[in-house]
């Protein structure tokens, strides 16, 4: 039963609601799926260099760090543990200074940035051999490339009569690697753990212990047995309580994302509603003559409850197809609103991450599709009822 030429605004109404909901749906998949990838993309990367979590030794020396290293590797849960040197310093080149994180890392871990590496080799990074690798950030902001030597100042050096001398040493820049997270980009500086040792006068001793386990969101539980057993001795700190806040920040933007953006949905349904009404006031005359001919109340409920979910599903599935091509071009999109606006709309200085993320779950995707669904249906139901109840008598009685 669809709108004739005299109701043309009833079907321009319709229209208009088929639209929304498509927006609507689209917007919500294209934002929760952005929203997640950041989370996602944010954790591979951070855990990628830190590990699930880190035995941080009191004081910053873990003397004692081999037996620590092999009771955490036993524990039941544990993909890797490797001992770690972490250490904020300075480095200058060519009259730059800039403010660094310096890693000892093992050679393992070393080789694990191979798929971050920007140019240079990492096989270079040998004990001994001065050989250190940057970040890409950092190399152009002190202006440094593959074969440049830079100096690393620690502030803490030897104690002399005339006061503590810093210690400062040239290292080879042998690789640059990108992380993708703009923090670690711009200040981390890697080499063997040995040099690091040597740079900062730890001797055998490492600052602390990166941990791997199997499952990022049971990390909690997987290394209850180490904390227990760290007491005293040593801090343990997994993902979540060192980026506690940025995590619980993102959670918070995505409930209210969701939330704010499923009001579009809710306003669909009213234009569903509106349109249905319309039609039903339009209709009147024709349903009292369907009734007249023996149409029951049940199957005038039907045709106004299907036109108004068709309504919805058409939405649905264009706001479906419409979310997924955004997500696919959605780097291209921003590049392009960048040019012609001329705004950095994804500035890496305040997003952590150089490009737009997005992972899509399929749970939330068929929430938002039952979601939009289920309130077109629901604005179906007042309309139909009104056209299934409609007296045939009273409508017809002065035709």
């Amino acid at each position: 039963m669809m709108p004739g030429k005299g109701e043309r605004f009833i079907a321009l109404v319709a229209g208009i609601s088929i639209t929304v909901v498509m927006l609507s749906v689209a917007l919500l998949v294209v934002v929760m799926s952005v929203m997640n990838g950041f989370r996602a993309e944010l954790l591979d990367k951070m855990t990628g260099l830190n590990g699930h979590a880190i035995v941080q030794a009191y004081g910053g020396r873990l003397d004692d760090w081999e037996e620590v290293l092999a009771d955490v590797r036993a524990t039941p849960g544990v993909v890797s543990a490797s001992p770690l040197i972490e250490q904020p310093l300075l480095v200058t080149f060519n009259g730059r200074v800039e403010a660094i994180v310096v890693r000892g890392n093992t050679q393992d871990d070393i080789e694990s940035l191979s798929e971050n590496l920007v140019a240079g080799r990492l096989s270079a990074l040998q004990p001994d051999a001065s050989n250190i690798a940057i970040g890409s950030r950092l190399a152009q902001n002190i202006g440094a490339g593959v074969g440049d030597t830079i100096t690393i100042i620690n502030p803490a050096g030897r104690s002399t009569p005339f006061g503590t001398v810093p210690r400062q040493i040239g290292y080879n820049v042998a690789a640059i690697f990108e992380i993708g997270v703009y923090d670690y980009d711009k200040s981390f500086v890697i080499m063997p753990i040995p040099d690091a040792q040597t740079l900062l006068l730890t001797g055998d001793a490492i600052g602390m212990i990166e941990i791997v386990t199997e499952d990022a969101e049971r990390v909690g539980e997987i290394l209850a047995p180490v904390e227990a057993s760290l007491n005293g001795r040593a801090n343990l700190a997994d993902w979540r309580e060192i980026n506690g806040s940025l995590f619980e920040a993102l959670e918070v933007e995505r409930v209210a994302m969701f939330f704010a953006l499923s009001m579009i949905v809710v306003v669909a349904a009213f234009n569903i509603l509106s349109s249905l009404v319309m039609l039903v006031r339009a209709k009147t005359r024709d349903i009292a003559i369907m009734r007249t001919m023996g149409a029951t109340r049940r199957s005038m409920l039907k045709i106004f409850v299907t036109a108004g979910s068709i309504v919805g599903f058409i939405g649905t599935s264009a706001g479906l197809a419409l979310g997924f091509l955004i997500l696919l071009f959605r780097q291209q999109i921003v590049v392009g609103i960048q040019y012609l606006t001329g705004a950095q709309l994804w500035d890496p200085t305040v997003r952590f991450l150089t490009t737009l993320p997005a992972r899509t779950d399929p749970v939330e995707v068929i929430g938002i599709c039952v979601l939009a669904l289920g309130l077109s249906f629901l604005a179906t139901l007042y309309p139909s009822y009104k056209a299934a109840n409609t007296d045939p008598v009273q409508v017809l009685r002065y035709e």
